[in-house]
């Protein structure tokens, strides 16, 4: 279990998280999402250790993360930043294989060659294990970097803002399969999102954050609502109902 209690961040004398208790619900996707300037990223990367806390804690399955050391939370967490990307020139076996750091310490065994194997083989990219990164599509190289954090074998998994810089389907073919993970490996991911309409459709729990501080939280049903969403972006916003789940229409 993730909780976060009494977490504030400032940066000069703007205040960016003010105060959020939190407590993520076990297994499945939870969604955070509202406005440019509303904190989630910071609120993540603050859960994730990245970023220092002004004040609060955040604690994984009881762990501080200010204050466990860094190979244990790595053990318990996983993250998949916007920005990822790996210097090296590697293959994607490699990149892969980086996800067993914190198990092998650089020195994989029989048993995290067999974690490789389960990753790749779950991302549909054991033919391609031996080619190097820049030398795969987009939607390949996203994979590939889906494939390392599930091969890290955490229970949690946080990921800012997977979606930036994909298309449509490339989009929702990443929601589908984060869906399916969390599923399948039963794993918590905790997930920033700027499109409602992803949040809605896949998340099974959505946080809606404004000004720092958490306005809404619930499954999508009690979220993806116009009057909630009016108080979280300051606009109208039409819900409309499709095989089950909302979707969501705005437009001057």
């Amino acid at each position: 279990m993730i909780v976060a209690s009494g977490v504030s961040k400032r940066y000069g004398e703007t205040l960016v998280v003010d105060d959020v208790t939190l407590e993520l619900p076990a297994h499945g996707i939870t969604a955070i999402i509202g406005p440019n300037g509303a904190g989630k990223s910071t609120l993540l990367s603050m859960m994730a250790r990245f970023v220092g806390m002004d004040a609060g804690t955040v604690t994984v399955d009881g762990l501080d993360v200010a204050t466990t050391p860094s190979d244990a939370l790595a053990r318990r967490l996983a993250v998949l930043r916007q920005d990822n990307h790996m210097a090296a020139r590697l293959t994607v076996r490699d990149l892969v294989t980086f996800g067993r750091y914190p198990h092998s310490r650089g020195r994989p065994t029989t048993d995290d060659a067999a974690h490789v194997a389960r990753a790749l083989d779950y991302l549909n990219l054991t033919d391609l294990s031996h080619r190097f990164l820049d030398e795969l599509s987009g939607g390949q190289r996203q994979r590939a970097f889906v494939a390392m954090v599930l091969c890290q074998d955490t229970d949690y998994v946080f990921l800012d803002e997977p979606l930036n810089n994909l298309d449509m389907k490339h989009a929702a073919a990443m929601m589908r399969l984060w869906r399916e993970a969390a599923k399948d490996f039963r794993k918590t991911v905790v997930v920033v999102l700027h499109d409602i309409n992803f949040a809605s459709w896949y998340a099974d729990h959505i946080v809606a954050m404004r000004h720092g501080a958490i306005r809404r939280q619930g499954p999508p049903a009690a979220i993806i609502r116009p009057d909630i969403l009016r108080d979280i972006y300051e606009m109208e916003i039409g819900v409309h109902e499709i095989d089950g789940r909302r979707i969501c229409m705005f437009y001057e």
